[in-house]
């Protein structure tokens, strides 16, 4: 079939829907390779033709943020002009979801979901698929995916070359299912001219596609994550994490502030190696196990590490600048070395901005590929993968850790999703393979809930996404509890040991209880000072040399806007609590306006309309 090629998404949504069953079921990458006008084009007319359906596959349908307050409003307006640009196109099926308007003749499945943000959505909670992200193109062949959307990027000088760029993990594996299984699939490409071309794996000829848009609608900024403030707490888990990396090895880390922090530190050890090693010194002066120094290191990278990740992110970026990422291993399938293979990317606009350098620079160390290359061993050139993934750390974040080393990472007790699974599991799994490595999971020991500080390590939990017998390394800001080959007693000590003060007799009741814990056993004297205000002690003098900054790979938001967030956020947290509310407005009400004439200014506050403006702005001066 020759290929067809429209210069509008609403053409090629009319003559795919032509072609197609009237049970249309279409797939479309994870995260930034979704072609959004080309997916709105195709919802739109489903939508106003009750005699068809759509049954969409996805996973982690990105939201540009929405003000749920009328200070948010003020505060996000000019933002999300800056970040996304002023018509980035959002994806309809989302603002339908959050209306509660999602038409009958129209399901979303998704298998990954951006974080907390459909809790309590019951079309998304109802249709969520759970499946690792390394067997996610199985479950789409099986529910008879029959059209596949994806943006793309075109190859500068060559018409008959396109890039898969952000999103290779799912598309070559589906493409080669289809094909060996004899299976009808549509592809239909959208081209996005800022999407960075990324060569090599991730390179296809035009008959890849049975369709190609090139269309105006497409011309729109990527979508970008803002980059967020680190805690205190961030740096201590990025810092126990960062000892357990070892110079000559392999590292796959995800995103997130914990992951943030571990890139923080581990360019600190490599370009200020003295206070690093102080740093390391003293932890080891207040914690144990910080002394085990055949699992700790300090040393800078002279050989490197090698990446293997499920996802890119801007701290691969910073990786490579700081001279880390730079082991190479022997691609058999290209004959060329990498220093690092990924199956999709996201991240900033300054990331996106160095792919797009790499590119023109000729740079073929970075290759993006299908994510069966990625997240495990099993493949022809098994034996060879298994010689390059040496010293392997992978690094993931969970939500809880049961004392006995579980890991509930995307579902909350309740059985609600918060995320996904993704490759957490084949990550786990894989470094049980290999004989040099550790799984790291990586966590806040306390989170708040509904006005109420809580553990996140735990007695037990229904839905773990790491099972205990895949125990290895957990990380929280109180320390490192190594749990492979112990025994469940050890296992609750190790825990116990990195758990926050408060809680950690209760659960130590509750093990002894279930005798799983000798009833002479009590928490080292140590870890009894596990305080919150703990991190910021041990990290005080080091701030006060300019270390540890709440953004340290610069930040999207303005200087003013980064004094604003941190108070709009504490805002939302007392929101349901007048006694709060009311407390903060007091305080605002005997606070002197003018040091903080910029920031009511940014919230055209400086001089109130009415009493709401006068109310919002004593509000916000109580929460500066």
């Amino acid at each position: 079939m020759a290929i067809e090629r429209f210069s509008s998404v609403d053409a090629a949504a009319a003559w795919a829907l032509a072609r197609l069953p009237v049970q249309v079921v279409m797939a479309a990458p994870l995260g930034l390779g979704k072609p959004n006008p080309l997916i709105n084009a195709i919802y739109a007319r489903v939508k106003a033709d009750p005699k068809r359906s759509l049954h969409i596959f996805t996973a982690l349908s990105l939201a540009v943020p929405r003000a749920d307050s009328d200070l948010a409003r003020r505060f996000l307006g000019p933002f999300r002009e800056r970040q996304w640009g002023a018509g980035y196109p959002e994806l309809q099926y989302l603002k339908d979801l959050e209306a509660g308007c999602l038409p009958a003749n129209i399901r979303l499945h998704e298998f990954y979901l951006q974080a907390g943000k459909s809790l309590g959505r019951p079309e998304v909670q109802r249709d969520y698929i759970s499946v690792n992200y390394t067997h996610a193109v199985y479950a789409v062949a099986d529910r008879g995916v029959n059209l596949l959307v994806q943006m793309v990027a075109r190859h500068p000088s060559n018409s008959k070359l396109y890039s898969l760029s952000c999103n290779p993990d799912l598309t070559l594996d589906i493409k080669d299912f289809y094909r060996q299984n004899g299976k009808p699939l549509l592809m239909i490409a959208a081209v996005n001219p800022e999407l960075p071309y990324c060569a090599d794996d991730a390179e296809v000829s035009e008959d890849f596609f049975d369709v190609i848009v090139d269309a105006p609608e497409m011309h729109h900024k990527l979508f970008a994550l803002p980059r967020q403030p680190l805690k205190d707490s961030d740096y201590l888990i990025g810092l126990h994490a960062s000892l357990l990396i070892e110079d000559g090895g392999t590292l796959q880390i995800g995103i997130g502030s914990l992951s943030e922090a571990v890139v923080y530190c581990l360019r600190l050890r490599q370009q200020n190696n003295e206070v690093y090693r102080a740093l390391a010194g003293k932890l080891a002066l207040s914690r144990p196990y910080a002394r085990q120094s055949e699992k700790f290191h300090t040393e800078t990278f002279t050989e490197g590490l090698y990446g293997t990740s499920e996802m890119v992110m801007d701290g691969f970026m910073h990786l490579r600048r700081a001279g880390i990422l730079k082991r190479e291993v022997f691609d058999l399938e290209k004959s060329v070395r990498r220093y690092l293979h990924g199956a999709f990317y996201l991240g900033s606009q300054e990331f996106y901005q160095w792919l797009r350098e790499l590119h023109r620079a000729g740079e073929r160390g970075l290759c993006m590929t299908r994510v069966s290359k990625v997240n495990d061993l099993y493949d022809e050139n098994e034996l060879a993968l298994r010689r390059q993934r040496v010293k392997a750390r992978f690094l993931n974040t969970c939500m809880q850790a049961t004392l006995f080393g579980g890991a509930a990472s995307d579902t909350g007790e309740n059985g609600q999703v918060v995320s996904g699974v993704g490759g957490q599991y084949n990550f786990v799994a894989m470094s049980h393979e290999l004989p040099d490595s550790f799984s790291v999971l990586m966590l806040k020991s306390l989170r708040e809930s509904q006005g109420t500080t809580v553990s996140n390590v735990v007695w037990g939990h229904c839905h773990l996404t790491i099972p205990r017998h895949l125990r290895d390394v957990v990380v929280t800001e109180y320390g490192v509890a190594f749990l492979k080959n112990r025994s469940d007693e050890e296992c609750v000590q190790a825990m116990l040991a990195v758990c926050d003060a408060r809680f950690q007799e209760p659960l130590r009741q509750r093990a002894v209880q279930e005798r799983k814990l000798s009833p002479s056993w009590r928490v080292p004297e140590w870890s009894g000072r596990n305080e919150a205000s703990w991190p910021s002690d041990f990290l005080a003098e080091f701030k006060r040399q300019g270390l540890f900054p709440a953004f340290p790979f610069g930040s999207d938001f303005t200087p003013v806007e980064e004094k604003l967030a941190p108070a709009l956020s504490r805002l939302k947290r007392i929101s349901a609590n007048k006694r709060a509310v009311v407390g903060c407005v007091w305080r605002g009400l005997r606070t002197d306006p003018a040091p903080h004439r910029e920031a009511l200014e940014r919230m055209q506050l400086w001089e109130p309309a009415g009493l709401r403006d006068h109310f919002y702005r004593r509000l916000l001066l109580g929460a500066l």
